[in-house]
């Protein structure tokens, strides 16, 4: 009991809610400015560092003890991993489609507004297509699902599950995970000013909070933070798949 913080930082904080809220606070407005302002200038290359800080988090603060009551750990858990793939690329092309049906191929649809950013060039032949799909989807399966999960369903997770419990700690992080993807699509940058698309935020807000729930189920499920990086991965597979050859 209370050995998941190294010696330092137990000078400092207990391993309670109010750290949790502490790193949320820190991690999750830098990042929220940080993509505001990626979207404006076109400039991604701070993003990151901000994901890089994420993962590190749980190594920065936390103990052997610590890291492994995370879920930092091996599982033999094959069949739910798989199970947890799938999951998360089926829940991404629902949403791809969820989106086509309420907003069609305009910015009040998520994955075309987020697709801005990839910078696919008008006149890309397929193979140059197929090249640059492969890039995007090897970087957008490892360093979000990898930082964010270490992050939300980690240290963020546990710390708040240390006090209010399990279930309502998968709330906390879930609501905290849904609203920072404010800052990816919701409030968005066009014409050189910013709107809040108020229906479709709330549609992304709520489809972020769910996903999040499935992450951490899986993550449950799989008794290790493998299950929900798989499951993001996988998520973050089928958007990227959906931005580059379903729009």
């Amino acid at each position: 009991m209370g050995d998941e913080l190294k010696p330092f930082f137990k000078r400092f904080f207990d391993f309670n809610w109010k750290f949790g809220l502490f790193l949320v606070l820190l991690i999750c407005v830098s990042r929220f400015i940080l993509v505001l302002q990626a979207n404006a200038t076109g400039n991604y290359g701070f993003i990151g560092l901000i994901m890089a800080a994420s993962a590190a988090a749980p190594f920065l603060f936390l103990s052997r003890s610590g890291r492994r009551k995370i879920g930092i750990l091996i599982t033999k858990k094959y069949r739910s991993l798989f199970i947890a793939a799938i999951a998360g690329l089926t829940a991404s092309i629902l949403l791809h489609y969820l989106g086509q049906i309420f907003h069609g191929n305009s910015y009040e649809n998520w994955y075309v507004y987020i697709g801005k950013s990839y910078k696919i060039p008008a006149e890309i032949d397929e193979r140059g297509k197929a090249i640059l799909f492969t890039i995007m989807a090897i970087t957008g399966m490892t360093f979000s699902p990898i930082g964010e999960e270490l992050f939300f369903r980690g240290i963020v997770h546990a710390s708040f599950a240390k006090s209010i419990g399990d279930t309502k700690a998968s709330f906390v992080d879930s609501a905290a995970f849904a609203i920072t993807h404010i800052s990816h699509f919701g409030l968005i940058f066009l014409d050189g000013q910013w709107t809040l698309l108020k229906m479709p935020a709330l549609i992304w807000v709520l489809s972020m909070f769910l996903v999040s729930i499935m992450f951490f189920l899986f993550k449950k499920h799989s008794e290790s933070i493998l299950g929900a990086i798989i499951c993001h991965a996988a998520f973050n597979l089928g958007m990227i798949y959906s931005i580059f050859y379903l729009l």
